[in-house]
């Protein structure tokens, strides 16, 4: 099969969508009206959106605080566009540093008690470019089953050797950990909060298994920030900023922008800044997101309210979608999956809900296991009771036809 006939046979040949991932290619789901991806917002107000003029309370959104329609949030990116324009036109690595970029990297340094930080375009540019920088053909990495794409690709990328433990056992990294000697470069990774179960990883013992077996310990926070520990994260949510080595987290989350950026001690991001390949070869952050993320750590700093209240929607969610009999997996943060095992069953749910006028997310092959296919719901600082409301009544009333 050519190079370009295998893109024609993904629409056309079942077994090729299959070899490829995907039980259903999109054009079949497009013809049986289950195909829920890349659906064109008219306009978003954060917890709302409008599709060909209906709105949908939206709850499949990451912008955990709601601070992307903040005033102070949205005055600071204009500002920032008055100032320095639209973009950077350059790389970091040449002539797309702003002292913006400078003082954001120092703010977030002390945000999550590191030495330094380093910001990148975005956040999968983040893990592509870190994990690939440090790890090198005599190092191991050691990650959680179920951490993000970036950090697979990242891994990937290194030329270093690849372990995978089961999701949050620290019996089988342990296991995998004793295999190795204590002079050999160890570097275990692991999302903060996971992404699609909303689970949290259990970091008090990932310290002290990398404390004993000499290995380093690099934490993905994109969706802790904003949730856990006040707003900065795992680390603080379980008290042990000192005992992680490498913070990664993003923007495109609770920071209302988009990019990211690693931290760590000053000579790991030295080493960084000057060997990520996806940071010295793309174009930097443009300066009105940076400014926005620099109003962002203001706004959690001097407003806990919205940190609160988006932990307490997130129990409520749990609790009562648990006492209603859905299966909502380990969760332990806003991120609610409701677990359905059937894919096909999953994307009628999605579609059943839409046309109740809730918006949710679909996680099908490949990115969870065929057998918990999921709906994944998120929950936004900014949702009203009445919204909350209504979407546990919708949830309440059609649980027959979703499970």
């Amino acid at each position: 099969m050519s190079l370009f006939e295998k893109c024609k046979g993904f629409y056309s040949d079942p077994a090729v969508a299959q070899k490829y991932g995907y039980p259903v290619n999109p054009r079949t789901a497009q013809a049986m009206g289950l195909y829920p991806y890349f659906i064109p917002l008219d306009q978003t107000e954060g917890t709302e959106v409008t599709i060909e003029g209906k709105k949908l309370i939206m709850i499949g959104s990451n912008n955990y605080l709601g601070l992307t329609t903040h005033p102070k949030v949205k005055e600071a990116a204009i500002e920032a566009i008055r100032k320095y324009g639209t973009s950077c036109t350059g790389s970091r690595f040449l002539n797309g540093t702003l002292h913006l970029h400078i003082e954001l990297e120092n703010r977030l340094a002390e945000f999550v008690d590191m030495k330094k930080a380093l910001v990148f375009s975005t956040g999968f540019q983040t893990n592509l470019g870190s994990i690939s920088a440090l790890v090198g053909s005599e190092d191991v990495v050691i990650t959680d089953r179920e951490v993000h794409a970036s950090i697979i690709d990242g891994v990937r990328m290194s030329r270093g050797q690849r372990a995978f433990f089961k999701h949050n056992d620290m019996d089988d990294l342990e296991r995998i950990l004793k295999k190795y000697p204590r002079e050999k470069g160890k570097l275990i990774i692991v999302d903060g909060v996971f992404s699609m179960g909303g689970d949290i990883a259990p970091l008090p013992e990932l310290v002290a298994l990398s404390k004993k077996y000499s290995a380093q310990l690099m934490v993905d926070d994109a969706h802790s920030f904003g949730v856990l520990g006040g707003g900065r994260g795992t680390a603080f949510h379980f008290n042990c900023s000192k005992d992680v080595d490498l913070v990664m987290g993003t923007f495109s989350k609770s920071f209302a922008s988009i990019g990211g950026f690693i931290a760590g001690s000053e000579e790991v991001v030295d080493w960084i800044r000057h060997f990520a390949r996806p940071l010295i070869f793309s174009a930097s952050l443009p300066a009105p997101n940076v400014a926005t993320v620099l109003a962002v750590i203001d706004v959690i700093e001097k407003e806990p309210e919205h940190v609160e209240r988006i932990n307490r929607i997130g129990e409520r969610i749990r609790k009562e979608l648990k006492a209603m009999g859905y299966n909502i997996g380990n969760s332990q943060t806003p991120i609610v999956p409701i677990i359905i095992g059937d894919m096909m069953k999953t994307m009628q749910a999605w579609k059943t809900l839409f046309e109740e006028g809730i918006y949710t997310n679909v996680a099908i092959p490949p990115a969870v296991p065929a057998d918990t296919c999921l709906l994944r719901t998120s929950y936004m600082a900014t949702h009203t009771d009445g919204q909350l409301d209504k979407v546990l009544q919708t949830f309440k009333r059609i649980r027959q036809v979703l499970c």
